[in-house]
């Protein structure tokens, strides 16, 4: 908590040109590329970790597909698990979020400048619209964070259940499920800690569709979640 409110303090000086620069970006994509502006916002992130004194190791890039669309499921730990894993993924991506919480500080031109998707929690029929928009999204290769989860309040390194309901983008599409193995992420933004603080993000060996096509959106996700589990297990992390 306190690391966040340091984080932002220390970032205010930067907000006139971060900002502006953000909103701009978002405005004309004609003339900033999606490279260009993921590249921006990893820039962003770094200036986050320098002010936080946050470290990131990083594992599994081999395990990315080279080529193509695909999801990310990672466990949910708090507000820096998406920075984190943007951090680490050289390609560009982008992730979904509750948009209630979307409009803070630096965030609103971060979630707009990456097309991230904002998710009404209690509305069923815009979650719907949201799926159906990543089904297209990835169909044309773009690369998405999608939480499972939902909320990340108390989890910390327990692994909540998956709903079975956000893997239907990538049902529909046929394309891989990239489960990830976030570690200490709740540290920097979600804990009381101060201090330098070390956080994981471990991509796992894809599950591509043949090997999913037979299954319900249920069973894909408790062997997602599984999977997550024993990666943190072998870190020396009891996640259930």
């Amino acid at each position: 908590m306190f690391r966040f409110i340091i984080v932002v303090l220390a970032n205010i000086k930067r907000a006139p040109y971060l900002i502006p620069k953000m909103r701009k970006m978002f405005k004309h994509p004609e003339r900033y590329s999606e490279q260009v502006r993921y590249a921006f916002a990893q820039k962003l992130i770094d200036y986050m970790k320098a002010s936080g004194k946050i470290k990131t190791e990083v594992y599994g890039t081999a395990n990315l597909p080279h080529e193509g669309g695909y999801v990310m499921f990672p466990n949910h730990q708090g507000k820096y698990d998406a920075l984190g894993i943007i951090y680490a993924h050289k390609a560009p991506c982008s992730f979904v979020m509750d948009k209630a919480k979307s409009y803070s500080f630096l965030v609103k031109e971060l979630v707009d400048m990456l097309g991230a998707k904002r998710l009404e929690l209690d509305n069923v029929r815009q979650n719907l619209t949201i799926i159906n928009e990543i089904t297209e999204d990835v169909k044309q290769g773009k690369k998405y964070i999608l939480f499972s989860e939902g909320g990340y309040d108390k989890n910390r390194n327990k692994v909540q259940q998956f709903k079975p309901g956000s893997f239907k983008c990538v049902v529909r599409s046929k394309t891989p499920i990239v489960p990830v193995a976030l570690i200490d992420s709740y540290k920097p933004f979600n804990s009381w800690s101060i201090g330098p603080v070390t956080t994981k993000v471990i991509f796992l060996p894809p599950m591509y569709y043949d090997e999913y096509k037979d299954m319900k959106t249920p069973e894909i996700a408790k062997i997602v979640r599984q999977r997550i589990i024993d990666c943190m297990a072998e870190f020396g992390v009891d996640a259930n």
